[in-house]
């Protein structure tokens, strides 16, 4: 799945918050579930316009993001 399938940023939809492709949904009420302790599960449920493939995708970029940004990227684990 490319990343513009999972997210998208536009200044128009949400004020420009990081959302998953195609929904108003901000993958900071993803990230929000999780931290409150609800499944991936729960969350599709409350949300269906996130598919699946989506929030799976999108979890499985952001221990690579976070890498990137410490300037961690390419170095042994």
């Amino acid at each position: 799945m490319e990343a513009t399938e999972i997210v998208s940023r536009d200044p128009e939809v949400m004020n420009g918050a990081l959302v998953f492709a195609g929904t108003r949904v901000p993958v900071e009420v993803l990230v929000e579930y999780l931290a409150a302790g609800d499944s991936l599960d729960e969350f599709l449920e409350a949300i269906p316009t996130v598919s699946r493939e989506q929030a799976v995708a999108y979890l499985k970029l952001t221990p690579e993001a976070v890498e990137e940004a410490a300037g961690l990227a390419g170095s042994a684990r």
